[in-house]
């Protein structure tokens, strides 16, 4: 017998819109599927076999994250087959920084009214972030929470999980002063900072259907760029040079992040002059006469990852972070100094 409740529809919780979204999404989840995975969609879990071939210690990686209120913008351009890309990418930028290839994600999503079409643009741009992320989208939840969200929002969650050799784990205690940072560019705002880009620019429809040639865009356009995955060139790096650690800019911008990944009694030295700064920060930075420093420690910048390896590899970091098509530039160095962070 189908499953179906008339007083829960009253309640406002429709169960066939949940299965009428999954319908819908599985094409897209199909995209992810690769021979490791052992059970389709629908069950209590999602099974994964391990391909451990020349992995002697495997070490698990896991990382979880959400888009934040960068969600606010997609409820008002009505756009949400880009949000999933930014949920994924949250989450694997995160466990790459360990050297860990991502394996497999879940998604979780929370809505106030369960619009199957909806759900299924959501779930389509995390099948596409785990598409580029190579790894498979093995399950996920939709909670339909009426009273609790309002009917035409959602939030978004995920979680992946990667393995890496513990031989090969990244080791920021391995690095030492005179090392090379170098910045890889983001695509945009990414995931963070939203909050306050939301003051500054007073946001609505209106506001964000204006364009800006600056941006060669409308502001709507540009905020919901999805945060790059940045997976393939960093798996592609390992294997040319050795990579000493790896920052993910995210919230908290560049005097949060690259300490967490530098040993004490070392800072990372940079030229304010060195950063590629994207105009879209420039534009919030004058919208809202934000101060610099808190434009550093808010946004990426236009610094999506920071790579750290020794100065004998540097060019050919960079020479191979562009091969994979990605936009990388020295950004600075490693000095003795326990200040974190040295912008000037």
């Amino acid at each position: 017998m189908e499953s179906y409740s008339e007083s829960y529809k009253k309640a406002g919780v429709d169960v066939t819109a949940g299965y009428k979204a999954v319908s819908l999404m599985k094409s897209h989840i199909a995209r992810t599927m690769t021979s490791n995975v052992l059970t389709g969609i629908g069950g209590f879990g999602g099974l994964y076999e391990l391909d451990l071939t020349g992995i002697e210690k495997p070490v698990l990686v896991s990382g979880t994250d959400g888009v934040g209120t960068k969600l606010k913008i997609a409820f008002l351009m009505d756009k949400h087959n880009t949000i999933g890309i930014d949920c994924v990418a949250m989450c694997v930028n995160d466990i790459i920084c360990c050297g860990a290839k991502p394996q497999f994600f879940l998604d979780y999503i929370a809505l106030g009214k369960n619009v199957p079409e909806k759900v299924a643009d959501i779930v389509s741009g995390v099948a596409e972030g785990c598409v580029q992320a190579g790894c498979a989208l093995v399950g996920g939840e939709t909670a339909e929470m009426p009273g609790f969200y309002p009917i035409d929002e959602y939030d978004v969650a995920g979680f992946a999980v990667g393995v890496v050799d513990k031989s090969k784990v990244l080791n920021p205690d391995s690095q030492k002063a005179g090392d090379v940072l170098i910045a890889i560019k983001s695509s945009g705002v990414h995931s963070n900072g939203y909050s306050l880009i939301r003051k500054v620019f007073t946001v609505n429809s209106q506001n964000l259907a204006r364009y800006f040639a600056e941006l060669g865009c409308t502001l709507g356009e540009c905020l919901l760029t999805p945060t790059k995955i940045y997976v393939n060139a960093i798996m592609e790096l390992m294997k040319n040079v050795t990579i000493k650690s790896v920052s993910h800019i995210t919230g908290g911008g560049f005097y949060e992040n690259i300490p967490r990944s530098l040993p004490k009694g070392l800072s990372a030295r940079i030229e304010k002059s060195n950063v590629q700064v994207l105009p879209i920060f420039d534009l919030i930075a004058k919208t809202g006469n934000i101060p610099e420093r808190d434009m550093f420690n808010t946004f990426n910048m236009g610094v999506g990852m920071i790579v750290c390896v020794s100065p004998e590899e540097a060019d050919k970091a960079v020479r191979t972070l562009q091969a994979a098509g990605e936009d990388a530039y020295i950004l600075g160095e490693l000095v003795e100094s326990d200040e974190g962070v040295i912008l000037k």
